[in-house]
């Protein structure tokens, strides 16, 4: 048993900043002070604090380290290790708050208004080493199953919880378990749905990367339940690190007997696979998903039959998402009832969350259902940076909607979501500031879906390129009226025709930010005019008199549009302006100013 234990987060957010590179670093230093034989070295999955990458955990004594470089590996090493002397300078200092999952980072507000479930073990354990997450109960849910409880138990036990599936929708859990396990077959199949396809969503590959073993766990007892002896999970191809970790997840369970013929001595057999996606954001729609995986053009289907019902082949198929399965594990070892006390009245257990955008901590976060949008941009996004005032937050990704700073004590869960004229979705959450303009932000959202519509139903393929096209004519500054009654009608009627969920949640942040923006969209079609500056066609540089006559701007201008004699005050020539905004940038007087 090593003395120490330094854990180092090998999420993206710290790789991109070379924690790999620290990590050799800090291998070598250990060799050159004759301390290898007393500190051992933890690689975990991401821990949540993004913004604050490279991130260390120093063990005892739970000292989170933030922004860790090359240089402070020796100081670290030399004055914590060996001088038993945390230093106060690098660590992560915040109000002391308790976390009942998190003891380790309970003095970090950041973890402490958080209650993890699903991320339980991220950052806390070796992702890639199966005897961390078994000494954390790992597969101990598994092995109560196959000893102590029938099928129909552990549906019963999924339904007490109150779990409902995280993938966006929000069905009921162990209601879907049931018309699975209902269906007379021989042949079933259990999918996971890794294919996170929102823009600014990272929560099912940060889940995977940091535990891989809680997912297999959970597939496994989902089979059991339903009676199917065959697993798929579905993961997009540009997730190699989460698809690494599976694979070795995978053979590690299989050579503890926790995977293939009789698992745990039981006669219970389950397998399982990976398929990789191509990335198509449709895929995430299970008709579709299920069309990929039989090597077909992914494409939703109409509904019914339900996949529960004739899903993968044509054979009953139960498919949740990544957080769903995460759950599972800890519904059957603490038992529904307890899982139900958390959360709201319809609304059970946590939720995790993308937090992103104009926010100070950026990162995976787990919350209780019911907490507010307050809670979590200001307490643990701790508020938005250089003082600026929050605009707007879009919960629910490209389907979601835009909801006003009047919003931000909605509580977090299914119902307030929806009737705030959002929704929860898979869990991305964007924060925007007074400096964005909701127009653009439609257009960007509406974008996205009608480059990522499979095309297959006219109402979501025409749908989304026409409210495209009007969105682009507004921002452009060729807007007239009677544009946005039009982008109602068509919203509304994409979102009551289209096949399935991509296109009938397509027009929500168009919908929304013109319920909730209206007065944005009438300045840019009758006024001409971007509140916030971001549309090029709409806005003008203008030089005050706090020009010196520098000279400066006229240098960078790319296009000769500014005149103007050595200290005396310049002007710029709109005409030729291309807005490229070099020349403010370029002032160092504040005189150049967007109108």
């Amino acid at each position: 048993m090593k003395e120490h234990v330094i854990t180092i987060c090998n999420g993206t957010a710290c790789i991109n900043k070379d924690v790999r590179g620290l990590q050799n670093i800090l291998e070598e230093q250990l060799v050159k002070l004759d301390l290898q034989d007393k500190v051992k070295i933890n690689v975990s999955g991401c821990l949540g604090m993004c913004d604050k990458g490279p991130v260390m955990i120093v063990y005892p004594g739970y000292t989170i380290y933030g922004g860790v470089t090359e240089k402070d590996i020796t100081e670290i090493l030399q004055e914590h290790i060996i001088n038993k002397r945390p230093i106060s300078r690098l660590a992560i200092q915040e109000d002391n708050l308790f976390n009942r999952f998190f003891r380790i980072f309970g003095d970090t507000k950041f973890f402490g208004r958080q209650m993890r479930i699903a991320l339980r073990n991220c950052g806390i354990i070796d992702p890639e080493n199966i005897d961390d997450y078994i000494a954390l109960r790992g597969y101990e849910a598994l092995a109560k199953i196959l000893t102590d409880m029938t099928a129909q138990d552990v549906i019963d036990e999924v339904k007490k919880s109150g779990l409902r599936g995280r993938g966006g929708g929000g069905f009921p859990t162990g209601t879907k378990w049931q018309f699975t396990a209902d269906q007379i077959n021989d042949q079933k199949y259990v999918i996971c749905n890794a294919d996170e396809g929102d823009p600014g969503a990272f929560m099912d590959r940060s889940a995977i990367e940091g535990d891989p073993h809680t997912i297999l766990e959970g597939m496994i007892i989902g089979g059991y339940a339903i009676g199917a002896n065959k697993g798929i999970i579905y993961i997009r191809a540009e997730y190699p690190l989460a698809i690494k970790r599976l694979e070795k997840a995978l053979a590690d369970a299989e050579a503890h007997c926790l995977l293939g013929k009789n698992i745990l001595g039981s006669n219970f057999d389950f397998d399982i696979e990976i398929r990789l996606g191509a990335g198509a954001f449709v895929c995430g729609e299970e008709t579709a998903l299920i069309r990929s995986i039989e090597g077909r053009r992914g494409m939703p289907k109409p509904r019914p039959p339900y996949p529960s019902v004739s899903g993968l082949f044509g054979f009953p198929t139960l498919i949740n998402n990544v957080e769903t399965w995460a759950n599972v594990p800890v519904v059957i070892l603490d038992g529904g009832s307890w899982f139900s006390t958390v959360g709201t009245e319809k609304s059970k257990g946590t939720k995790v969350f993308a937090l992103a955008g104009m926010v100070n901590n950026t990162g995976l976060i787990e919350v209780p259902m019911g907490t507010t949008l307050r809670e979590i941009i200001y307490d643990i996004g701790g508020g938005l940076p250089n003082g600026k005032q929050l605009k707007a937050i879009q919960t629910g990704g490209p389907s979601g909607g835009c909801l006003p700073a009047e919003y931000l004590d909605t509580p977090i869960d299914y119902e307030s979501l929806a009737k705030a004229g959002s929704i929860m979705g898979s869990g991305g959450m964007i924060v925007m500031n007074e400096d964005v303009c909701m127009v653009d932000v439609a257009r960007f959202f509406i974008e996205f879906t009608q480059s990522e519509s499979c095309g297959k139903c006219t109402p979501c393929r025409e749908g989304t390129k026409r409210m495209y096209e009007i969105l682009t004519r507004i921002i452009e500054g060729k807007g007239m009226p009677g544009d946005i009654e039009k982008l109602e009608r068509l919203g509304s009627m994409t979102q009551k025709a289209s096949l399935c969920g991509l296109g009938q949640s397509a027009p929500n942040p168009v919908l929304s930010t013109i319920k909730n923006f209206r007065e944005e969209y009438e300045e840019h079609i009758n006024e001409k005019k971007c509140r916030a500056g971001v549309c090029k066609a709409l806005l003008n540089y203008v030089i005050t008199e706090k020009c010196i006559g520098c000279g400066a701007c006229k240098r960078v201008c790319p296009v000769d549009a500014i005149d103007g004699n050595k200290k005396q005050m310049h002007h710029i020539d709109n005409d030729k302006c291309i807005r490229c905004g070099m020349c403010m940038n370029t002032c160092k007087f504040g005189a150049i100013i967007k109108s």
